[in-house]
């Protein structure tokens, strides 16, 4: 694995390799993470389905449909692809690949997109 150079803001400098990959995993599967008892946390595409599974049937396409991610941890490389495939993988055929939305296509059509694909 190559390795990435970081320079912090406040001068110091540090090359991470592997372990760039595997300190994230921690939030897809918990159970990687040393130090927990047990099975506390939840990975972040079963709180998702999990969230998703609490509410009534006939919204539930919807909700798949407005999963937007934010904060610091998504700009983890590739951390929206993994929860898109992870989701995918976990929700019934036809109701969340149909209301993806990439960003190249929000970007082109913005809002109206969003309309489009979800009623």
């Amino acid at each position: 694995m190559p390795t990435v150079h970081y320079e912090f803001p406040n001068g110091y400098n540090c090359d991470f390799g592997a372990e760039r990959l595997k300190i994230p995993e921690g939030l897809f599967d918990p159970s990687n993470v040393k130090g927990l008892s047990g099975n506390t946390m939840l990975g972040v595409s079963h709180v998702v389905t999990t969230s998703v599974g609490m509410c009534d049937i006939d919204i539930r396409p919807g909700l798949y449909g407005s999963v937007i991610v934010a904060g610091g941890n998504t700009l983890i490389q590739s951390f929206t692809d993994r929860l898109n495939r992870e989701l995918s993988q976990k929700t019934p055929p036809g109701t969340f690949q149909q209301m993806w939305i990439s960003k190249q296509e929000y970007e082109e059509g913005g809002k109206q997109c969003v309309e489009r694909k979800c009623p």
